[in-house]
């Protein structure tokens, strides 16, 4: 008897545990769409009224790779509201599921490459003349890599995520003095940057190796925010780090897939950030092309080979 009264309670205490288990995950999500929220509203306040990209409605007919990865297309612009601008930023994030780790590719914007029904020209004019779409084509023609996201980043949302995230600063080393056309000085040395100071060094472009020393800093940084952004407390603030990004970025991702890739980026068991710039070095000369300007002729097919080669190794 008192077995079958044990058997008894036990079978009766299973709803309750569950619906215990029901309302902490209610609870939880509840708390998460709060946090998303107050982020979208802190942001909201602050956003530039002349800035429209974030309501700009694309068509982007992605797909995954043929290696079964994720690829998000990034692309900076601080156009504030002009309808052809260039995209300032080029960047490739490679997200392998199973393993949970991410690479990320660098497309210099000078690049010179075929952009389908327009010939040759910078890669960055791309955008201008049909948005992220055309740059995926290009990408697909030039390099025969398949992009599924795009996110287009307007520059005041990366200044606003590194005050949100990093209250104290992210911290890196400046390898030399820099300030013209920035905005903001900044001393070389291991210190810790705010949001406009991070914008100012991922943005400085006027020394002797110009936009190639851009886009080594733009790498770095990036490895550095991933860096001191890992860990589970980092994950309980992603609703609202994602809130506070949103109004500032046009993207074809749900908030949903962003929080499944987020979950991986800021993982402990992530890994360092693997990172490739295209051109490669020896793969490129630089010309001066009438009505362009200075450009990177590339040598595609050796850029194209080493892309695939970064990718699947």
């Amino acid at each position: 008897m008192r077995a079958d009264k044990y058997q008894g309670k036990k079978k009766r205490r299973w709803p309750a545990i569950l619906l215990i288990f029901l309302l902490l995950i209610g609870a939880g999500v509840g708390y998460a769409y709060f946090q998303f929220k107050q982020g979208v509203n802190q942001s909201l306040k602050k956003l530039n009224k002349d800035n429209k990209e974030a309501d700009v409605v694309y068509t982007f007919k992605g797909q995954k790779d043929q290696y079964g990865d994720t690829n998000v297309l990034l692309l900076g612009s601080d156009a504030r509201g002009k309808e052809k601008s260039r995209a300032d930023t080029i960047m490739i994030a490679h997200y392998n599921e199973d393993k949970g780790t991410f690479k990320l590719t660098s497309i210099m914007r000078d690049s010179y490459v075929e952009i389908p029904g327009h010939g040759k020209h910078k890669i960055n004019s791309a955008f201008a003349r049909g948005g992220p779409e055309l740059m995926r084509k290009t990408i697909k023609q030039n390099f025969d890599i398949d992009l599924q996201y795009f996110a287009i980043a307007d520059f005041q949302g990366f200044v606003q995520l590194i005050d949100e995230a990093f209250p104290n600063g992210v911290e890196i080393d400046v390898e030399k003095k820099m300030s013209k056309n920035i905005n903001t000085k900044l001393e070389p040395g291991l210190q810790r940057l705010n949001g406009k100071q991070m914008l100012g060094y991922v943005r400085f472009r006027h020394d002797a190796i110009g936009d190639f020393g851009r886009v080594e800093r733009q790498q770095k940084a990036v490895k550095a925010i991933g860096n001191q952004l890992s860990g589970l407390q980092t994950i309980t603030k992603l609703p609202k780090l994602i809130g506070v990004l949103t109004p500032y970025v046009n993207t074809n991702m749900n908030t949903s897939d962003i929080l499944f890739m987020g979950k991986d980026f800021f993982s402990d068991k992530r890994g360092n950030i693997a990172a490739l710039r295209i051109p490669v070095e020896n793969s490129f000369t630089e010309p001066r092309i009438q009505g362009e300007g200075a450009v990177l002729d590339i040598d595609v097919e050796k850029n194209k080979q080493a892309l695939h080669q970064f990718i699947t190794k």
